[in-house]
Order: C-alpha cells, then structure tokens, then sequence
C-alpha cells in the first residue's frame, strides 16, 4: 500500500498562513517557513500574516481571517493553503470545508520534504512510518460523506465499514514497518558493535538543516552525498572511513538536520537515523556562520541532541561558510586549557579544513604506539601494512634477515594490523 503524497511535477501554487500567538513561547520562524514550502517544491504566492491570543479549537484561526484567506485563494487561484503551524485533523477538516482546497499543516509539510528525499530503503521505511502516523487519526476526513450518514437506521453499515478498514489496514502496515525497521536497526547494531570491536572512532556531523554538513561531509570524505541549497537535503545516514594523522583509521557519519519544533512523531520515525549521533565518539556540530540566527540555531540543535540524549559526548563546533563572511579567516579557537572547542572553516573553498582535522586529532580519545621492533623474515606481511599505513619511521638490515624497524601510529590501527596478520603483540621483539 503506497501512501506516499501525490506530488505534481511542478509547484503547487500555495498561501502561506503564519499567525503569532501570544501564547507561544517560542514562535516558529516565517522565514524558515517559506524555505521549508521552497524545498517541498512549492510555490508560495501569498503569505497570509496575523495574531491571536490563542487557536480556535474550530479553525485555528478567526473568521475575520479565514475570510482574508478565502478571498485570496480565490483570487490567486491557489491549489493548497499551509500553516506554519500543527493543526487537528478536526481544524484541516473544518478549514479545507470552508476554503474548498486541501489544507497542510507543518507537520505535513515537513512530512512531504522527507518523503522527496528519502533515498534508502531504511530512510523511506523512516517516512511511510511518520506519514502512517500522522495520516491514522485524519482517515475521517476522507469518509465525511459516509460519517454523516452513520446516525441514520439502516444507514451505518458502508461508512464504518469502510472505515474501519482502512484504519485496519494503516494499523497493519505501521506494525509491518515496525518490525521491518526493528530489523534494519539491529543490522545497524550489529555493524556497530563491529566498530567498537575493532576500537575504530565514529565522528557524527549533526547540525542545523542546510548548516552545511553534506558538502563538509563530502569534502573531507572525497564522498558523493546528494547537496543542495534547500532544506533536509540528506535524510539516510551516510558512512565513510578516513584515516587522519596520530589518530589512524576513523568513520565519518552524515546525519539528517535538525530544525526546530520537529514533532515528536518525526524524531521517533528517525531514531535509526538519529542513533548514529547517539553512539559516536565526537561529535561535529557544523554551524552556518553567515546565518543570522545562528545563536537560535545552535540552542534548538542542542535541545534536540538532549532529546536523543547524545548530549553527553564530547563534541566540536564547526563554523562553516566562512566563504560568505567578510574578512574571514579560518582558525581554531581552544578553552583555558587549550582545548579545541571550536573551528572556523569553509567546506565549499576547503579553508580550514587541514586545522578541523587537527582539532578531531586532538579531541578523539587515541593512544599513539612508538616502537622499536626487530621483525623476522617470516614477519614480512605484517611490515608490508606497516608501510601501507605509513607507519614506519626509521628501517635497518640486521643479521640472519632480521628487520629493525622504528614505527608509530594509532594503537587502534596497530592491533588491527597485528590481528591481520595472525600476530599477537606477544610475537614481536621490542627494543
């Protein structure tokens, strides 16, 4: 059963509606609101402003308002109206009665941007979840006709019954999707607990949406991540290994952006996704430089790495975009005890990145291994990815074969050669 929205091929002539509430007390942005209906391939033609000291429990809105709507969509020949707001199946069902065209809520904006991006076969499981969800308790409204005649004698068969099948059948799938994900996940553990085995560091890039993350993520990866100027570009958890100096071998995951007030519902769909933030042993926090409520965005990325509880793991601020600041120049800035906290880079131009990479060196946990070794001819494989790793210092030809070599890498790195090899450390001869 595909329950993905229909989307046409170009953009649906949209009203944007955004109303101030005294009662809120953190308004969502306008401004982010337009860029949300831009990514979801809309096209905004009117946005509607207003206040209220409260929703209506009827409308969301006042009548006064929902006139001023009215009339422009009418006017303007609109095919969709959307709120930057999350209504009740009960307000969309009232709101698009009156306005006589469908009715989105921000919810189900945000809903539709991830089920254009979803790309894996995990990510778009993630996405039919949140929209079965979202969609069970607005089944009604496509059964009004039938509802209305269920009071009736003899007439409350057809309405509930159909009813009542399509909730079956959208129950049914969400637990299918359920367990299909509960698989993925524990794929995704087991690969892990791999990770961990093999002691080899995970660092995740989380941040604001469109912060930047993809083409940092690209740049430093040599990857091809999917990177556009628009919101929620990359939404599947993308891996790749890297291998930085002192440090040795360490994976780099992409996560989906974060943007303030994501429902509940959203950030349990993509837990999965969100988990690799969750187990990494650093975290990238990548921030938009030139953006002018960066504070604000750096507050709502933190309340949600506190939902997810990653909030304990160490992590790194990366300030990116440095390319549209003015007199910008990248650099590391340390606390008291010259810790790195933060860097300044530009992913798109690569300034800054060779000082990223020494930053991550010296906040990621890893012991260096500096040896004198004396390897016998038998050994020569294990020299060989020595070399390959670039680990050798200093090499001389004993007597009888023997090899002494000087080398230092990551201890991490070292023990996986070593296991390579079929060696232990017990098998080598120190100096």
């Amino acid at each position: 059963m595909a329950l993905f929205f229909e989307r046409p091929e170009s953009g649906e002539k949209a009203v944007l509606v955004h109303i101030k509430l005294n009662s809120e007390s953190e308004p969502e942005d306008p401004r982010e609101f337009e860029e949300l209906v831009l990514s979801a391939g809309g096209d905004p033609v009117e946005f509607i402003t207003g206040s209220r000291k409260s929703p209506s429990a009827k409308t969301f809105i006042g009548t006064g308002k929902l006139d001023e709507i009215n009339a422009t969509v009418k006017s303007v020949d609109a095919e969709l109206v959307i709120f930057n707001h999350n209504l009740s199946p009960s307000q969309e069902r009232n709101l698009e009665a009156v306005l006589q065209c469908r009715v989105l809520d921000r919810t189900g904006l945000i809903l539709d941007i991830f089920a254009q991006r979803a790309r894996t076969h995990e990510g778009k499981l993630q996405v039919e979840l949140a929209q079965l969800q979202h969609l069970s308790s607005r089944l009604v409204r496509g059964w009004t006709h039938l509802d209305r005649e269920k009071g009736g004698i003899g007439m409350r068969g057809p309405g509930e019954t159909q009813l009542e099948s399509d909730r079956r059948m959208v129950r049914d799938r969400i637990k299918l999707i359920k367990q299909r994900l509960e698989k993925v996940r524990k794929q995704r553990d087991q690969g892990r607990r791999g990770r961990q085995r093999s002691e080899i560091p995970t660092i995740s890039l989380v941040g604001y949406t469109n912060a930047g993350k993809s083409t940092l993520f690209n740049k430093l990866t040599n990857a091809d991540v999917f990177v556009a100027d628009q919101l929620f570009a990359t939404l599947d958890p993308t891996m790749r290994r890297l291998d930085i100096a002192d440090i040795g071998t360490v994976i780099f995951a992409d996560t989906v952006g974060f943007i303030s007030h994501l429902p509940h519902r959203l950030v349990d769909a993509f837990r999965a996704t969100l988990e690799e933030a969750v187990s990494a042993d650093l975290l990238l926090h990548v921030i938009d430089a030139a953006a002018e409520d960066r504070a604000t965005n750096i507050v709502r990325v933190d309340e949600v790495l506190k939902e997810i509880e990653a909030d304990k793991i160490p992590s790194l601020m990366v300030y990116n975009k440095g390319d549209l600041l003015d007199d910008f120049s990248s650099r590391i800035d340390r606390d008291a005890d010259g810790m790195p906290i933060a860097v300044w880079v530009s992913a798109l131009t690569g300034d800054g990145l060779d000082l990223l990479l020494q930053a991550i060196a010296e906040r990621l946990p890893c012991k260096i291994v500096h040896e004198h070794l004396q390897l016998q001819p038998s050994q020569g494989a294990f020299r060989a990815a020595l070399y390959r790793h670039k680990a050798v210092l200093n090499e001389s030809a004993g007597e009888l074969g023997i090899i002494n070599l000087e080398i230092q890498l990551a201890e991490n790195d070292f023990f996986r050669i070593l296991k390579a090899a079929g060696l232990k450390k017990h098998d080598l001869v120190t100096l």
